[in-house]
């Protein structure tokens, strides 16, 4: 197993850690730190296989890190939908963005072919990758205070707006590759 790859299944392992100390009501600084490690792991197992000369000829390293990405994503609307802290609607948004994007991806190979300028600008690039992790991680962290440390709901909304706004832009790239 590539070193890429089990970082990506270790992070993918710890996601359903996090759901455990949110709904245990664990400390919510240790929650968020996790969070935050979480998705610096998602950077390293990025750049790792980046290095890694195996990557290259390996198939289901990219799909390995877009499943763990996708149960990362789902466990954490799946909770703050249960929990609720999000309404049940996004978590739809989520779900069929993803199966569709999904869907037509599968059909043109993987993400990390993008060839067209607007899928590499929204999808490829260091610095929207980053971003979209960076938003994720102050959105999941925000949602995991607003249930454990009573935050307020409305900055709470506003952030799962920007961040599903940022993943349906983000699947637009994507489905535009698809059929480009």
């Amino acid at each position: 197993m590539r070193l890429a790859d089990a970082v990506t299944l270790f992070r993918t392992f710890l996601v359903f850690v996090i759901a455990y100390m949110i709904f245990e009501r664990f400390s919510a600084l240790a929650t968020v730190a996790l969070i935050a490690i979480m998705f610096i792991l998602d950077a390293i197992d990025g750049k790792i296989a980046k290095l890694d000369k195996k990557s290259k000829s390996t198939s289901y390293g990219p799909r390995l890190d877009v499943a763990g990405d996708r149960i990362i994503e789902y466990v954490f609307w799946i909770v703050f939908t249960v929990l609720n802290v999000v309404p049940l609607f996004v978590l739809f948004i989520i779900l069929i963005r993803h199966s569709f994007v999904d869907a037509f991806m599968a059909a043109k190979g993987t993400s990390s072919k993008m060839k067209t300028r607007l899928a590499k600008a929204l999808y490829t690039s260091d610095l929207f990758r980053g971003g979209i992790n960076v938003v994720k991680v102050v959105v999941f962290s925000y949602l995991t205070l607003v249930y454990l440390a009573g935050w307020d709901i409305l900055i709470g909304y506003v952030l799962t707006s920007i961040l599903v706004l940022y993943i349906l832009a983000r699947g637009v790239a994507e489905m535009w590759e698809s059929i480009a």
